[in-house]
């Protein structure tokens, strides 16, 4: 089980990535636009550099949903290699069996 700060920094990541989204898109969108003048471009990515350093979607990382892992994780199930193997044994997922050889 990960620790309950780094999963509770994880979900605040989240939420703040969620919040700035939309803001950040349209001042990236000026900094790309080619066409605008160099001051605009120039004064829209001051502004991206002063939104909150974790509001952006670069720094989430993918975190097990049932231990909060961040290694080994399975972007389908959503959840890490050990939950996954745990799961399998159990026979809680369907037409998984554990192989031996």
């Amino acid at each position: 089980m990960a620790k309950k700060s780094m999963i509770a920094r994880e979900k605040k990541r989240e939420a703040l990535v969620k919040k700035y989204a939309a803001k950040r898109a349209a001042l990236k969108e000026i900094i790309s636009d080619e066409s605008k003048p160099m001051e605009e471009r120039f004064r829209a990515s001051l502004k991206l550099a002063k939104l909150p350093r974790n509001s952006s979607a670069v720094r989430l990382h993918n975190r097990c949903q049932l231990t909060g892992r961040p290694h080994a994780y399975y972007r389908k199930l959503k959840i890490s290699r050990i939950a996954l193997r745990d799961l399998g044994s159990n026979g809680q997922i369907p037409g998984m069996v554990k192989s031996s050889w």
